[in-house]
């Protein structure tokens, strides 16, 4: 299994809006693409005045589910979330092996 892990930190400013559009949007828009088979959203635990960061995971059955997601369908998901949110937000996104 590969894990699709986002590390996003917005800002305080925005975050209520934010978190809510992430699980009622955003997330199920990720998930309707049929490349992932979970989903799991994680706090991070780290004391910061300036925002707050959050690691959304995304499990995909195949490292080829994973390019054919990125191929498809990621960037324009990716850009909705710019248009929304752009400048209260930083990014970086990791690609995991479950062993």
């Amino acid at each position: 299994m590969i894990v699709y892990n986002v590390t996003v930190k917005v800002t305080n400013e925005i975050h209520d809006k934010w978190f809510k559009w992430m699980k009622s949007t955003h997330i199920p828009e990720v998930l309707k693409t049929g490349y992932f088979v979970e989903n799991a959203m994680y706090k991070v635990l780290v004391e910061d005045d300036d925002g707050v960061t959050y690691s959304i995971q995304y499990l995909a059955t195949s490292r080829d589910n994973l390019q054919t997601y990125f191929d498809k369908v990621s960037l324009a998901l990716q850009a909705k979330h710019k248009d929304k949110f752009e400048g209260h937000y930083v990014a970086f996104r990791t690609i995991l092996e479950r062993v």
